[in-house]
């Protein structure tokens, strides 16, 4: 009887994490049941380190210089009217050109933010999906996400670079009193871009 009480036990035991597996409906997903949780199919929350430095030069540089120079005479006049020269020209002209142009741009974004599974493609990959806003003082900072991932790329801890994103499209914009301080006045963007 006692065999019966612990060989029953033992069973319900073994039995109890593919039973707590079918009710997360999760059951023949092919993953372990000791497994770490990565995000594998739509729905499933995965987050993003945003790392992004980006950093462009760009120097132009014109240098054009042109002379030209006519010089056409002629002749006295004839007849009664000789004290008139039939004509005459002297033309001295010279273009100088020189130009310099250079753009220089830093940028870099840090964050940290989930994004949503919103499809996979056949081949296992995921789309991502996802976006953060952060209100301060009336400020209002939102940042955007989309990308593809491939699964092999996610770390154990269900984290991502976004570096391993492909087809990546991080954007960050914001709102309120500190982004409009920053921006140019009216008559200064008018006369930008006029000249």
């Amino acid at each position: 009887m006692n065999y019966r009480k612990v060989l029953l036990i033992l069973l319900a035991l073994l039995l109890l994490p593919f039973t707590l597996k079918l009710r997360a409906e999760d059951f023949g997903q092919g993953q372990s049941l000791f497994s770490d949780i990565k995000a594998h199919k739509v729905g499933d929350i995965l987050t993003v380190i945003v790392s992004e430095q980006s950093r462009a030069s760009h120097k132009v540089e014109t240098k054009a210089e042109k002379t030209h120079k006519v010089s056409v005479g002629g002749g006295p006049g004839v007849g009664p009217l000789d004290f008139i020269s039939l004509f005459g020209l002297d033309s001295d002209a010279k273009n100088t050109h020189d130009g310099k142009g250079e753009n220089l741009r830093n940028g870099s974004l840090r964050a940290r933010m989930s994004v949503t599974v919103v499809a996979v493609k056949p081949n296992g990959d995921l789309v991502i999906e996802g976006s953060r806003t952060v209100g301060i003082s009336g400020d209002r900072e939102v940042l955007t996400l989309t990308g593809v991932v491939r699964r092999k790329d996610i770390a154990p801890d269900n984290t991502i670079d976004s570096y391993l994103i492909a087809d990546a499209e991080i954007h960050n914009t914001g709102r309120g009193v500190a982004n409009t301080a920053a921006r140019p006045g009216f008559i200064t963007r008018l006369i930008n871009w006029l000249f």
